[in-house]
Parts: structure tokens; sequence; C-alpha cells
């Protein structure tokens, strides 16, 4: 990984201290000699933070590091380089933290974009040829060898084999592919080389269109300053106020210098970091990573909290619960005939009524040909007969004289299966709610001041219902795409600050689109990207342990900081007074920061008040 430049001055600070502590003390050298290594340290690292503040301040952008960067000329005018070398490293080490946070957002979608194939094989009469992917056209036939990514949309039209969809849908098995299956660009093939018509050009694909929205989630996002910028603000006024104040009272300059000295803005440039890197270490032994350290200062500031459905509120494994046969049509024979058909699919219920074939010892049979289009569902031969498998409304919309003859709409999920165009079965599932998702939803508002609570999920109005009347959620929205989720997200994230939790990439955009993202588990290396943090465990209670390790860090991190400040001011007033002059307040500045750096490690110790949530 490249390192900024920050960190190397930052590195190099620490070493000159190091040098100049070792050479003082334990070599005794004269004072022209370890000092040496703290002016290159002031020389090499100073100068290149200067030119940055000074650019900053020419673009009338002021906070805490430009009284940071006074002190630095400051220190050099006393001859205070050991001050000086201090602030460099606490300057350099926050914006080299900055900097590493920041990152984020670009590492999504280089991590989207590296995993598209530059290249097709594209068949052209008994030759195949690789062609780039901007030269693939619709209709033209490819070839996709074993283990390798699609790189377009398109149809199946030789072979069989299983491609991997994971990492487009969140579903974690292979799905068998025949002629007439569809097949998604990013899904990785399985054993067997297939040959795939394209239905779309590569720019309008899937996983094309999961990138834009990305980008313009990205590009969107709200930016939020740091409590070290919103502390700075008003402290570096005050201190150059107090400083001005003094010299003209005093008509003494090093009034003016004493001041600065006592100002620098420590407490703020490192205890806050030290905080963060705290939280960060504790909630990585409780297995949440934190991708985004900056979403620790604004967790606990959500007041509104978006739950994706299925892996999130749910276990994500629907289970066939009944099979409702039409007349003339036995139990066994529904379910093999549904089960032969869907061992082709990659919807999420095909493995349960998989998985109920299994335990019924049913012999699947071999599909001829399969189809799945848009509005009709999934469409197979088998010996002459057509089987379809298809939704309620899509079913009716095709044979409205199967009306009379269906069951009536039922909590949690369900399919119908067509025999030749006629009615022959429902099939009936049901996603289990997590055992902890009621009672984490009911504590949020009383532990976590949060006044609103949202289900949204792209599943049919139905079963988004059933489960929010399970876990205890009144605002529901379903059947939305991901883009509509990330515009969701976005319009009630500039209402106020949001938490979005998710599993599968396609919740990955809407992610990017909250003030706080956070994957639940990781089923998909995109989400876990784009989430600000990623929750290890399958346990709402870990969510609640975020929130509090965020609500920990931040009170310490204020604490460390407006401590520091305080006890700055006071010495800030003895100094404007005459009461402390340079040299003393460098070194009251440091016994500061030392209070202000301890009490910031706090968040390192070990604590058991990291949840209140009953499910912990």
């Amino acid at each position: 990984m490249c390192l900024s430049k920050e960190t190397y001055i930052a590195i190099l600070a620490a070493l000159g201290i190091t040098a100049n502590l070792v050479a003082r003390f334990a070599l005794h050298t004269a004072v022209n000699e370890y000092n040496l290594p703290l002016i290159l340290v002031l020389a090499i690292g100073g100068l290149p933070l200067l030119y940055d503040l000074t650019r900053k301040l020419w673009a009338r952008e002021f906070g805490s590091d430009m009284l940071a960067g006074l002190s630095i000329l400051v220190s050099a005018i006393l001859g205070q380089y050991l001050a000086g070398a201090i602030v460099v490293l606490m300057l350099s080490g926050g914006t080299a933290l900055e900097h590493y946070a920041t990152r984020r957002a670009s590492a999504v979608l280089a991590t989207l974009a590296k995993r598209m194939p530059e290249t097709a094989h594209r068949i052209l009469g008994v030759q195949i040829e690789n062609v780039k992917i901007s030269d693939v056209q619709i209709g033209d036939r490819l070839v996709v060898f074993p283990h390798e990514i699609c790189p377009v949309d398109g149809t199946i039209v030789e072979g069989r084999g299983s491609m991997d969809e994971s990492y487009l849908t969140g579903e974690p098995y292979h799905i068998a592919k025949v002629p007439g299956s569809s097949v998604l660009s990013g899904a990785v093939n399985g054993e067997s080389a297939v040959t795939i018509t394209v239905v779309r050009l590569p720019i309008d694909s899937r996983y094309a269109k999961i990138m834009q929205v990305m980008q313009q989630a990205e590009a969107n996002r709200p930016r939020f300053r740091r409590i070290a910028d919103r502390l700075g603000a008003w402290y570096t006024v005050l201190a150059l106020a107090l400083a001005a104040l003094a010299w003209i009272a005093s008509h003494d300059p090093s009034r003016f210098l004493a001041v600065l000295v006592i100002a620098t803005p420590c407490p703020l440039l490192l205890a806050i970091p030290v905080a963060i890197i705290g939280a960060i270490s504790v909630a990585a032994g409780r297995s949440i990573i934190i991708k985004d350290p900056a979403m620790l200062e604004r967790i606990d500031t959500c007041r509104t909290v978006i739950f994706d459905k299925t892996g999130t509120l749910t276990y994500g494994t629907p289970s066939l619960t009944e099979v409702l046969c039409g007349p003339g049509i036995e139990h066994a024979t529904a379910l093999q005939m549904a089960a032969s058909l869907e061992q082709y699919s990659k919807h999420p219920l095909a493995a349960s009524i998989l998985a109920a074939a299994r335990e019924e010892d049913i012999v699947l049979r071999q599909i001829e040909h399969i189809a799945e289009k848009p509005g009709l569902g999934l469409v197979g031969r088998l010996d002459g007969t057509t089987v379809q498998i298809t939704g309620r409304q899509q079913a009716l919309t095709q044979h409205p004289e199967i009306a009379s003859g269906l069951p009536p709409v039922a909590a949690g999920m369900e399919c119908l299966l067509l025999i030749d165009s006629r009615y022959a079965a429902t099939l009936r599932f049901l996603d289990t709610p997590r055992r902890d998702s009621h009672s984490f939803i009911s504590h949020l508002g009383p532990h976590h001041q949060v006044d609103r609570v949202m289900l949204l999920s792209g599943d049919r109005e139905a079963e988004v219902r059933h489960l929010a009347a399970q876990v205890g959620i009144d605002v529901l929205l379903f059947g939305k795409s991901p883009e509509e989720k990330v515009q969701i997200v976005r319009e009630e994230s500039q209402r106020g600050p949001t938490l979005f939790l998710g599993d599968g990439i396609n919740d990955a955009p809407a992610m990017q689109a909250a003030t706080v993202g956070v994957a639940f588990g990781q089923n998909s290396d995109i989400t876990a990207e784009a989430a600000d943090a990623v929750v290890l465990e399958a346990s709402l209670g870990k969510v609640d342990e975020l929130i509090h390790i965020g609500r920990r860090m931040r009170a310490i991190a204020l604490q460390s900081a407006i401590g520091g400040m305080a006890l700055s001011i006071i010495g800030m007033l003895l100094a404007s007074a005459g009461l402390l002059p340079p040299v003393a307040g460098a070194i009251a500045q440091e016994v500061i920061d030392v209070f202000a750096v301890l009490n910031a490690l706090r968040t390192t110790l070990p604590t058991k008040d990291l949840s209140d949530s009953p499910i912990s």
C-alpha cells in the first residue's frame, strides 16, 4: 500500500524526537548536537506541512491545524525545537489518519472495476476471437470458459453447467444453467464452458448499472466535519484573539509567542485520533471491522435506522411450509415438477424447494429447455410438458381463467406452479425472523433516541408486511430496486443522520448514500467495501455494541479535546498576563498533551458497558 506524504512525515518526526531524547539523556551530547534531529524534522517535515497550510489559508479554509502551523513557526523562533517537532508529529499523524478514512470510497469502485474482464471470446463462424468488451454487441455469441467471469448479460444457447452469482445476488450457492437460462455479468462460471447470446450491451449490463449507482452514491455522499474541525474552528479564533490582545496590551511580542505556544492544539490533533484507534481495536476484538473511522463519530447521532430484509432481520433461508395442490395433482408430483425446474433457477426460493425435495427423497427429472423471461417467471419443457413457476400476479395476467381455483393470499412468500398453462399448485414459504430482531428494534428508541425505523426491501408487499408485523416495524417500503433504495436513503439522509443495515451487493449503493452503512456479515465483498463497518457475527447485538463503541469513543474524545483545550485556555490567560513565559508554556502544553492522550487511551480499556440491548 502506498503511504501518504503525511505518514512519512509522521514517521520522520517520531524518529527525530526519539533520536533527540536518546542523544540528550542517554548519550549526554552537546545541545547543538542533540537538537540537530529536531531541526531536521522542522526543516524536512515542518516546511511541507506549512506549505499545505498556507494553501488552505489562501483558499480560506480555517481550522485547528492553522494554529498548529503557527505553533511550528513560533517553536522554531523560540528555539523550542522539541515542542515544534511534536507539533509536526501531531499534525502529520492526524492528517494521515484522515487520508486513510477517505480512501475507502475509491476502494469500493476499484474493487468493482478490477473484477470485470477486459476482453470477451466472440464466436465468428468456427473461430473464436478475443475482442474488447466495448466492441461486444447485442446478438453476439460469446464463449465463457470454466472459472471465468461472465462479461455481459446474456442467455445460454449451448452447454450446461453452473454459475456463482453470489457476487451480485448475495445468494451463496451455485445456480445450474442449461440452454435458455439467463446469465448475469459478474457471475463466475463453473467447471464447464458455455456459449451465450448477448442480450444487453456491456454498458447496460446489471453489473455496469450497479457501478453507475455506486458512482452516483459516492458523488452525492454527505461530507462531515470531524470533531477536531468543529472544535478547532472557534478555538483557533479564541487563541489568536488572546495572543493579539496580549501583544497589544503589553507591547511585548513575546507575549504573542507565549500564548501561541501554550495554545498548540495537540489535544485535538492527537487525542482524538488516539481515541479513534482505540475504539477500532476494541471493535475488532468483538468481531466488528471498522472500514471508515469517521463513522464512530456519527453512528450514535443517527435517529433513523433503515433495515434491509433478507439476511439482516431474517436468517435469509426461507423454508417451504406448504404445497397446496390443485385438482388432480398429487403433492409428490407437484414438488417433483417444481424442484426439477428450480434446480436451474437463481431465485432465493429455489434452494428451499430443492431442500424439501431432498427431504422427501424425490428424484429430479431432466429439463429439456429452460427460459426465464421478465413477467413470465421460470418456464421449462419436461417430457413434452410445459412447466412454469411464477408469481400470482404474473400468472393471473397470463391466465386470468385460473383465478377461481387459487387459494387466498397468505402471509409470507409464495409461487405458483402451472403445468401446460393450468394451475397445479401453490408453494408457500416463510423466512424466519432472527430471534433478536424484535427486541433489538424495540430498544432502539428508548436507549438510542431513534425516532424512525424503516424496513426497505425489494420483496413483495405480503412478505414484507408479515415480517414487519413480527419484528415491530411500522414504516415499510416494498418492491424497491437498488436504484430506488438509493433515492429513498438519500432523501432520509437529507432529513437527518441515517444508519443503514444490509446484506448483499444490492445494498452497497444504499450504504454509500446513508450517513452510516453497516454490512451485516460478509456475503459480499463489495458490500463490505461499501460499508463503513462490517459486523462479522450474525447477531444484531453486535450492531448495538458498535453503536455503544461509537458513543463511548465520542464521549472520551470530547473529554480529551475539551479538557485539554480548557487547560490550554487557562495557560493562555496566564501567558497573556505575563505569568507564563514561552519556555514554561511549551512545557505546560506538553503536560496537557500527556493528560489528554492518557484520557483518550481509555477507549482501549476493557469494559462491560458496551450494550444495553436485551439480546446481548
